[in-house]
C-alpha cells in the first residue's frame, strides 16, 4: 500500500514552492511505544528514513538517543534488524555488515549506519573517514542534535558558539561548530546531503536517492532537541523551520560533485537569497541565554559566509 503526499515549502508562514508528489509506503517500521522525549525530532526523521528504504535494511547504531528509541533487547519499537556497536565503531560496524552480506551472497539489503553528532563529529569520525576513503557501500546518517544529549547535554564538535551545555554551563561553548558535511564532501564520496527533520519529505527523497548510489553516502540531518536546547516540546518543527529560514541549516545535496539546493533553501535562494536574521532563531532557545552580542555577530558572519558560498556553488550569485 502507498499514498501520495504533496509537500510544500513554507517561508514565514507562506507557501512558496510546491514540491513534486512523493509516494510513501503506508507500512510503518517505527512502531508506537518508543522511549524518546516528547517532541523528539529523531522519531520523525527516523520514520521517514526507514520508509524511504522500504524496510530492506540492516541498521547499525552506537550508544546514542537512537538506542533508547530502539529499546532494550528483546523488546523494540522498530521493525528492522539492528546491530548495536560501541560509540567509536559505527563506520567499522557498517563496513563489517557490508562485507558479511557480500560473503553470504545476500543482495537487496541496504546497510544503514545512524549515529548522533557525538558519535560522528567526535568519537566515531576515524572509522567513518576510513570507510569513506575505502568507498565502502553503505549509507551513513548523522542525526545532529548539537550535543551529547543522551548522557546529559555535554558539548560536542557540533555545539554552537555561545550555547550552554552540561560541560559549558556558564559562558557557553567558545568555539564554532565543525562543518561535517564539508568534511565528508572532502572525501570525494559520491553523495553528500543535508536535511532537517522539519522537512521530512525532503529527507525522504534524499534517502531514496542515496539508496541507488554505490559507495559511501552521507546525510547530515538536523534534529532539534526540546529538553537539551530549552524550547517547548510542541515547537520542534517550528524551530527546525527557523533554522532553515535563518540559514543555520542549508538544505542541499551534492550528487557526484553537482551541488543543488533543495526544499526551503532552494525557495529562499530563488527569491533573492535573503535570510531572516539569525537572532530570530537564537532567541527561541534557552541554551543561548548567555550568548554575547559578539558571539551572535560572529555566528551571523559565519552563516552569511557559508550561505554566500552555497549561492555561488548553485550558480545563483
Amino acid at each position: 500500500m502507498s499514498s501520495i503526499l504533496n509537500g510544500y515549502v513554507r517561508f514565514k508562514g507562506t507557501v512558496m514552492t510546491k514540491v513534486s508528489a512523493v509516494t510513501l509506503s503506508e507500512k510503518e517500521y517505527l512502531l508506537p511505544g518508543n522511549r524518546t522525549c516528547p517532541g523528539c525530532a529523531l522519531s520523525l526523521a527516523y520514520r521517514y528514513i526507514l520508509k524511504a528504504l522500504d524496510g530492506q535494511v540492516i541498521v547499525t547504531v552506537p550508544a546514542s538517543c537512537l538506542t533508547v528509541l530502539h529499546g532494550m533487547y528483546p523488546i523494540t519499537s522498530v521493525d528492522v534488524p539492528c546491530v548495536n556497536t560501541p560509540f567509536a565503531s559505527t563506520g567499522a560496524a557498517a563496513s563489517g555488515l557490508v562485507a558479511g552480506l557480500k560473503m553470504v551472497g545476500r543482495k537487496g539489503l541496504t546497510v544503514l549506519a545512524v549515529a548522533g553528532d557525538g558519535g560522528t563529529f567526535d568519537i566515531g569520525i576515524q572509522a567513518l573517514s576510513g570507510a569513506a576513503e575505502r568507498r565502502t557501500d553503505f549509507i551513513y546518517v548523522c542525526y545532529d542534535n548539537e550535543g551529547y544529549m543522551n548522557t546529559g547535554n555535554q558539548r560536542s564538535g557540533s555545539t554552537p558558539l555561545g550555547a550552554t551545555s552540561g560541560t559549558t554551563p556558564v559562558l557557553g561553548k567558545q568555539q564554532r561548530p565543525k562543518d561535517i558535511a564539508a568534511i565528508m564532501e572532502a572525501h570525494n564520496i559520491p553523495y553528500v546531503a543535508t536535511a532537517d527533520a522539519a522537512y521530512p519529505l525532503d529527507l525522504y527523497e534524499k534517502v531514496r536517492t542515496a539508496k541507488d548510489v554505490v559507495g559511501t553516502r552521507f546525510i547530515h540531518v538536523f534534529i532539534p532537541c526540546p529538553p537539551g536546547w530549552g524550547f517547548a516540546f510542541s515547537d520542534t518543527v517550528r524551530i527546525g523551520q527557523l533554522a532553515v529560514e535563518t540559514g543555520w541549516v542549508v538544505l542541499y545535496e551534492v550528487n557526484n560533485g553537482v551541488f543543488r539546493f533543495t526544499a526551503a533553501s532552494e525557495s529562499i535562494a530563488r527569491r533573492g537569497g535573503k535570510l531572516r536574521p539569525l537572532r530570530d532563531y537564537v532567541v527561541e532557545q534557552g541554551r543561548f541565554k548567555n550568548i554575547t552580542e559578539q558571539q551572535l555577530n560572529e555566528l551571523q558572519e559565519w552563516v552569511n559566509a557559508r550561505w554566500k558560498l552555497c549561492l555561488k556553488r548553485a550558480g545563483i550569485q
